[in-house]
């Protein structure tokens, strides 16, 4: 099965350790470009903007980078409690003709307390989730082309149409919920469900209670996952480089963060913070899969790590599960989308290749490699 691979633009923020400012890189657009530009000529299906008081928008962000590339894809998050759907699907359509099809949308409901209420959104989980429901009825119906009256307890409209259509047949949605009302409403609506990089046995739970879901509504989904990755020449490097990245957090930051991350009413970041087992020691939760990023990062806590063949035979593992999307990213974001692409890219049938052309140093200044083969050749 072909996978879609795709990575990360910074916008919160970047460095070679995290829960510290050693290190760190300004977040500017001069950079996300850089990571941007590497990220679609590697070879990357497209890449993930996040969202949230923390970041930069999503949407300027994701304008200004289309313009920067050529065939990268920007996973882009419409939240339904802060913008009408009518809106929401207008600004989809347009960036969509305007990039010939290089939109997707990431449906996020959920987050930190203080900053939904901080955005004037002072619903409970259920009722947000209730309310992204009744949003993407209305959405789907403009996406088909249709005329839409919708008269609920969260939105009314009458009349909505979409006047000019988007590039793209249909504006894929992506999602992620691990609650039973969020994946009620993946099975409704959603093309792609999310999950955080969980251990391979309980994705499988996971994948397979959505499916069912997605039968009982005559659909079916397609599913994904959201990891970090460290990948090296070796596997003793990359364990190595892991225990780097949190070499700068202490106790105290880590009790810090786990406190802010608490307050999340989310069901994914509750499984994440039960990824913490206590100790430097149980932060692998198994030789492949380390979870030392969910010390003081929200959202996505896992990270793969090893070598090529190590990452790319974990890859395969959740493939076998269903999983055709990895949404992946690592520190700093620049330097580990070329180890990445490097190390792994290689090992897997993707969907989408890097650009062909000449790789690595011409030998001697007179003669070049040919892949796969043994001997150097005369530049002609």
């Amino acid at each position: 099965m072909p996978l879609n691979i795709f990575w990360f633009i910074p916008t919160m923020g970047d460095g070679r350790f995290l829960g510290t400012t050693v290190g760190g890189r300004p977040a500017t657009f001069d950079y996300f470009s850089q990571v941007a530009r590497a990220a679609d000529n590697l070879g990357y299906e497209g890449v993930l903007l996040p969202t949230g008081r923390g970041c930069d928008d999503a949407w300027v962000t994701a304008a200004g980078l289309a313009a920067v590339t050529q065939r990268l894809k920007f996973l882009v998050a419409v939240r339904p409690g802060l913008v009408s759907p009518t809106l929401a699907y207008r600004m989809a359509a347009t960036f969509d003709r305007q990039t010939h099809g290089r939109i997707l949308i990431n449906v996020v409901t959920g987050g930190d307390t203080d900053e939904l209420q901080g955005d004037g959104l002072f619903l409970s989980h259920d009722d947000r989730y209730a309310q992204a429901d009744e949003f993407l009825s209305i959405w789907r119906g403009l996406d088909r082309g249709e005329t839409v009256d919708h008269a609920g307890p969260h939105f009314e409209v009458r009349g909505a149409r979409n006047l000019f259509p988007s590039f793209q047949p249909h504006i894929p949605l992506y999602f992620g919920g691990s609650s039973p009302t969020a994946m009620n409403v993946a099975a409704r609506h959603i093309d792609l469900y999310l999950t955080w990089g969980e251990p391979p046995e309980q994705v499988a739970e996971k994948i397979a209670r959505a499916r069912e879901l997605a039968a009982a509504e005559g659909r079916q989904l397609r599913f994904g996952i959201r990891l970090h990755v460290i990948v090296r020449d070796t596997i003793a490097e990359a364990r190595r480089d892991a225990e780097k990245l949190i070499e700068h957090v202490t106790p105290e930051i880590a009790a810090a963060g786990q406190r802010a991350l608490a307050k999340y009413e989310s069901d994914g970041q509750r499984r994440m913070l039960a990824l913490q087992r206590g100790g430097r020691d149980g932060l692998w939760l198994r030789p492949d899969l380390w979870a030392g990023v969910g010390l003081v990062r929200g959202g996505a806590g896992t990270a793969m790590v090893g070598d090529g063949a190590t990452v790319a035979a974990l890859m395969e593992e959740y493939a076998g599960l269903g999983i055709d999307t990895f949404i992946l990213s690592g520190y700093p974001h620049l330097e580990e989308a070329y180890h990445f692409a490097e190390h792994v890219f290689p090992r897997l049938t993707l969907a989408r290749n890097a650009e062909n052309g000449r790789r690595g140093e011409v030998v001697a200044n007179g003669s070049v490699r040919i892949p796969g083969g043994a001997n150097a050749v005369p530049v002609r």
